[in-house]
C-alpha cells in the first residue's frame, strides 16, 4: 500500500489568517498555490506557480511600469529632501571667534560649511566669486563649534586672532587676505 502526504489547506482567505510554524507549507486552494510559513508571518510567503512568473526570453520594457508604481516605489525608497539655509555675508574680524546663530532650527543639521565670498577681485578671484579653499593661521580646515538652544542652532567659527587665507584660485598657493576683501558665508544642510 503506498503512503500519502497531505498538507494544510484552505481558502486565499484562511490561509490569510493563519500563522504555520516555522518550516510548516500550506496550500491556497484558492489560488492554487504553496504558501510557506516561518513561525510569525500572519498568512505565510506564498510561492508563484510556474505560469506566473515572466518568460526569462522576453526582453522587459521599463516603459510599461505605470507611474503610479514609481510614485509608490520612490515614495518609499527615496531621501527626504534636503534644504539648505545660509547666514548673510559676515564681516571677518580678527577676534577670537566668529558667531551665527540659526534662529528656529531646532534639529542638528547634517553639514555645516563656511565659504569665503570675495569683495573684490582678490587672490585670482573675482568679486562675487566663493570658494572653500581657506583657512585660518596654520589650520588649513577650519573647525565649528556647534550647539542647540532654545533659541536655534549656533554656530561658531574659532579664529583665535589669527589672519584667514585662500588657496590662490590659479596656483593654490596660500595667499593671506585683507578682511575687507572678503566676507564669510555659513551654510547648514537640514
Amino acid at each position: 500500500m503506498s503512503r500519502v502526504l497531505q498538507i494544510r489547506r484552505g481558502t486565499t482567505a484562511q490561509n490569510d489568517n493563519f500563522t504555520g510554524l516555522a518550516g510548516e507549507i500550506t496550500y491556497d486552494t484558492t489560488a492554487k498555490t504553496i504558501r510557506v510559513h516561518d513561525g510569525q508571518t500572519l498568512g505565510g510567503v506564498a510561492l508563484a506557480r510556474a505560469d506566473e512568473i515572466p518568460d526569462p526570453s522576453t526582453e522587459f520594457d521599463i516603459d510599461t511600469v505605470p507611474d503610479t508604481k514609481w510614485a509608490e516605489i520612490f515614495a518609499r525608497v527615496a531621501p527626504t529632501p534636503i534644504t539648505t539655509q545660509s547666514s548673510p555675508l559676515i564681516t571677518i574680524l580678527n577676534a577670537r571667534y566668529i558667531h551665527y546663530l540659526f534662529s528656529g532650527i531646532t534639529t542638528e543639521p547634517y553639514n555645516v560649511r563656511a565659504t569665503l565670498v570675495a569683495q573684490t577681485d582678490a587672490a585670482g578671484y573675482a568679486s562675487g566669486d566663493e570658494t572653500g579653499a581657506f583657512g585660518i593661521g596654520t589650520y588649513s580646515c577650519p573647525i565649528f563649534h556647534t550647539y542647540i538652544a532654545n533659541d536655534g542652532f549656533h554656530v561658531r567659527l574659532a579664529i583665535g586672532e589669527q589672519t584667514f587665507w585662500v588657496a590662490h584660485k590659479t596656483s593654490g598657493v596660500r595667499t593671506d587676505i585683507a578682511n575687507d576683501e572678503w566676507k564669510l558665508k555659513i551654510t547648514i544642510y537640514c
